[in-house]
């Protein structure tokens, strides 16, 4: 299957006019460059917005234009930067009543959580900035538009929780080495108890709405949070083991915060570089592979690439189609099969579907290409 369009084929991806809003009756007249309106995001049911949005459907023509696309893009970065304030304003909360205890009572173990949720708390820095950034339009420059920015503030991420796991780490061998009493353990353990709530809830609400809008920089952060969360019951712990007669209960369980924090760092580590990667699930390969074999017209169905830009899918395609089709006809075969991966395909934003003849037996459509593969 070939990587390059030729003339003598259908299906180049071509921008839509603004006057391509059209009910379900579609006329693809005009090139099929959709963008995607519907928002196939999973979870969510029962929420207001949802049920607006789908109202909002029934009531207003199906449009699947640029405008759209914009739209969609606008909505999720939105999304993501609403999650940001929210959950930066609550980890700031969570971090200053912990740090005045921690400085209060002398506990390591309260120390690295404070500084772990202090992170936690910065990491929505880079976020919101990738956010912003992501809603610019493509440019000549940036043909693709600017969604990879999410991805250098995923690296942002990554750099910071390493940052407060070596802090952490270093304040807890200091502690074991040179002991210190731990005062007022009732507070500290009325600390970590407030650090758990505080991270757990932003957890839940950054990993479902990164999961919804397919942001990868912001799943990591809710799981970074998530162990903020567990790390912050391990206060409790070092605060029984200290007021049962064991003080080095406190500096070890820093130690043990510490390793949690590598493990998150292990986890958003790997998320991040399998999007630098343009890694994605094998299962939405099949499942393209799958609604481009359904489309009637497509005869085969050669290579399917997918990669994320942001948190939105695009995909590139080859689909072999009768070659006795006229340019038209094999064109608008093309057109259907990115209609229906656009629909179907959850947050795909943009599909190129290159058709290739399939026949007459014994001619190689591709011959001058073969030394360029």
């Amino acid at each position: 299957m070939a990587d390059h369009p030729h003339p003598e084929t259908s299906a180049h991806r071509v921008p839509s006019p603004r006057d391509h809003d059209h009910d379900h009756d579609h006329d693809h007249g005009h090139g099929h460059g959709h963008g995607h309106g519907h928002g196939h995001e999973p979870g969510g049911g029962g929420r207001f917005r949802a049920f607006a949005v789908r109202m909002g459907h029934l009531l207003t023509p199906h449009s699947h234009d640029s405008a759209d696309k914009t739209d969609a893009a606008l909505e999720s970065s939105s999304r993501g930067m609403r999650v940001l304030a929210v959950s930066f304003a609550v980890l700031a909360f969570t971090a200053a009543a912990q740090a005045v205890i921690a400085a209060l009572s002398g506990s390591v173990a309260l120390l690295g959580d404070t500084l772990h949720n202090v992170a936690d708390a910065l990491t929505a820095v880079p976020l919101a900035i990738a956010f912003w950034v992501g809603r610019r339009v493509a440019t000549r420059r940036f043909t693709y538009g600017y969604g990879r920015a999410e991805d250098l503030a995923g690296i942002a991420i990554v750099v910071i929780i390493a940052g407060s796991a070596a802090l952490a780490g270093y304040e807890a061998v200091r502690r074991l080495i040179s002991p210190q009493d731990v005062h007022a353990l009732g507070w500290v353990a009325v600390a970590g108890m407030v650090g758990f709530l505080g991270n757990e809830w932003v957890a839940r609400y950054r990993i479902r709405v990164g999961r919804e809008i397919g942001s990868a920089a912001l799943v990591a952060d809710g799981l970074h949070a998530r162990t903020d969360g567990f790390t912050s019951l391990a206060v409790l712990i070092g605060a029984g083991g200290t007021a049962l007669g064991f003080p080095i209960a406190d500096p070890i369980v820093g130690l043990l915060i510490t390793v949690a924090i590598c493990s998150v760092l292990r986890d958003a580590a790997r998320e991040i570089y399998h999007r630098l990667m343009d890694a994605v699930d094998p299962a939405l390969v099949e499942r393209a592979e799958h609604i481009l074999r359904s489309v009637p017209g497509v005869r085969r169905v050669g290579s399917v690439r997918l990669r994320w830009i942001g948190h939105a899918l695009r995909a590139e395609v080859d689909i072999a189609v009768s070659h006795e089709l006229s340019l038209v006809e094999a064109h608008a075969v093309a057109v259907e099969a990115e209609h229906r991966l656009i629909h179907d395909l959850p947050r795909l934003r943009a599909a190129t579907v290159h058709a290739d003849p399939d026949g007459p037996a014994g001619v190689d459509h591709h011959a001058a290409l073969v030394t360029h593969r």
